[in-house]
């Protein structure tokens, strides 16, 4: 076993632990603040209504929201929205709970996708068909892409009170270095085995060491539910209770140590959650990896560095994931959610841009300037027929398999299950390597635990 793969077997437990307090804290403070607090809403110097909202990102993303808020400014003059930055996903979820915990949450805020169900469980979450005014009718004609809404996202979600929307939706897509498979002949594989050749193909080896890898993918939960479900498998078991795939589970993550231990091809990035994302998106510009598995959310930022890339400039194609016995993807990044609590002129405001967010300009000047996802299906028409997938063709690789996307399961667990069970165990299974069977049950057992 490295170094490194003994480092994340002694410090899983202990990570584990400070998650499973983490989230037995959460689910206090929203006990806590299900009874929610009211008052006045603020007033900006300029008189307009103001509601806060709490985001998630930097860099150029953060650009695009905040021009978008000052366009929300101009065009009407009742509300303002109070923009404030709150760090990555899990470190703003953090800041959440301690502001539930106070009762001093925002007006609106995003929050990813698989802990909606646990929030919403825990009755924190503003019903969002009262600003509609039409309770039961799902998302009352805001008439968003329903493979990215709260419908299309968890199994079942349409059968539930509204209490979501979509803002920076994604699926995870490949990346290739269009050059380099040009100058090989190569094509982006379609298959798992058509994957391996062509990893081998890309790889360069330079007397002991390799100059450049033919694959790299975070070893990260949303990557490996997409193997799971492309080798066939679910999350969840037919009662219910977390299964992991079974036979499929095991599958993918044999797939995986594959690529690393028998094939060398695959650069395992190191470091978990977005520190092992930003590698693989270094090690790609770099030169130092063909081939990639990423969010399309990256998708404006590496066609606008592949250009002042160290290995030199070269041209970014995009490919969907390849298939097993089937092709799947997750969908991923966050939902628009209003936390109870916030004074209601202030809960008006915030709903406000909500809905301005979800009509088409605004929602395909978000997607567009971004890489994410257009969540108006009339947005999305739009683009179509005004030609811009046809001059944009990597961008329309994460639309077309919204037609493969798997919707989470609506468990409250969902959230816990990803973070203390499964993720901490999966760099330690690929990287020791550990034995996929017996890595996956122990995950079983410990998502069965409270």
């Amino acid at each position: 076993m490295s170094g490194r793969a003994r480092g994340a077997a002694r410090s899983w437990a202990s990570a584990a632990c400070s998650r499973r307090d983490a989230l037995r804290a959460l689910a206090a403070s929203l006990a806590a603040a299900a009874a929610g607090a009211t008052g006045c809403a603020r007033r900006a110097p300029d008189g307009r209504i103001e509601a806060s909202l709490w985001f998630a990102y930097g860099g150029k993303n953060r650009e695009v929201l905040l021009s978008l808020i000052d366009q929300f400014h101009r065009e009407q003059g009742r509300y303002r929205i109070d923009a404030v930055y709150q760090g990555d996903y899990f470190e703003a979820l953090a800041k959440l709970r301690t502001a539930l915990a106070a009762r001093a949450a925002p007006a609106l805020t995003h929050v990813v996708g698989e802990v909606v169900p646990y929030l919403a469980e825990a009755g924190v979450l503003e019903p969002l068909e009262r600003f509609l005014g039409a309770p039961g009718a799902g998302d009352g004609g805001l008439d968003v892409v329903e493979a990215l809404g709260q419908a299309g996202t968890f199994v079942g979600g349409g059968e539930r009170p509204l209490v979501c929307l979509p803002f920076n939706r994604s699926t995870p897509i490949a990346y290739y270095n269009r050059d380099v498979f040009r100058e090989l002949g190569l094509s982006p594989p379609s298959t798992w085995d058509e994957l391996r050749q062509t990893a081998a193909r890309l790889v360069v080896r330079d007397g002991g060491g390799t100059r450049r890898w033919g694959f790299e993918c975070p070893i990260d939960w949303w990557f490996w539910a997409a193997l799971v479900g492309q080798a066939g498998g679910e999350l969840l078991g037919p009662d219910g209770a977390p299964a992991f795939g079974g036979e499929a589970g095991v599958r993918a993550l044999r797939f995986w140590q594959a690529l690393v231990h028998e094939d060398r091809t695959m650069k395992p990035p190191p470091g978990r959650d977005y520190n092992a994302w930003q590698v693989t998106n270094t090690d790609f510009l770099s030169g130092r990896v063909a081939m990639i598995w990423t969010s399309t959310a990256f998708l404006r930022y590496l066609e606008d560095n592949a250009g002042q890339a160290g290995a030199g400039k070269f041209e970014v194609g995009a490919a969907p994931l390849p298939r097993d016995v089937r092709a799947s993807v997750p969908t991923g990044g966050t939902m628009f959610v209003m936390p109870r609590g916030a004074a209601p002129a202030a809960q008006d405001a915030a709903f406000a841009f909500l809905r301005w967010m979800m009509e088409p300009a605004q929602a395909n000047a978000w997607a567009t300037r971004t890489g994410y996802m257009p969540v108006s299906r009339r947005g999305l028409e739009a683009l179509t027929r005004d030609g811009y997938y046809a001059a944009h063709p990597n961008d329309r690789v994460a639309v077309d398999q919204l037609a493969h996307a798997a919707p989470w399961p609506w468990s409250p667990d969902l959230f816990r299950v990803q973070r203390e069970a499964v993720q901490p165990r999966l760099e330690e299974a690929v990287l020791a390597p550990r034995d996929a069977a017996e890595t996956l049950s122990e995950a079983v057992r410990a998502a069965a635990e409270r």
